[in-house]
C-alpha cells in the first residue's frame, strides 16, 4: 500500500486508511485527515521532513512519522 508519504509533489491523493494507534490516529483525524479525504501534496522538505499539503481548504505540515501512518490510493 501507498503512504501519504510516498506520494511525489503535486500529486492529489484520496486517504484510504488513517494508521496509527491511541493519541497520534486521534491527532491525525483532529487536523480533518480522515478515510476519503482528498490530499494534495504542495511541497517536500529537501530532505523528505517535514510535508507540507492541502487538506480540507487549509495547509498543514505533516511530519515523514505521521505521513506514514495515512495510507493513501
Amino acid at each position: 500500500m501507498k503512504t501519504l508519504r510516498d506520494a511525489g509533489i503535486g500529486e492529489t491523493v484520496t486517504v484510504t486508511k488513517v494508521g496509527g494507534e491511541g493519541a497520534v490516529k486521534r491527532r491525525i483525524m483532529d487536523m480533518g485527515i480522515t478515510r476519503g479525504v482528498q490530499i494534495y501534496v504542495r511541497k517536500v522538505a529537501p530532505l523528505g521532513d517535514p510535508v507540507e499539503v492541502n487538506v480540507r481548504g487549509y495547509e498543514l505540515s505533516l511530519r515523514k512519522a505521521d505521513a506514514e501512518n495515512i495510507l493513501v490510493g
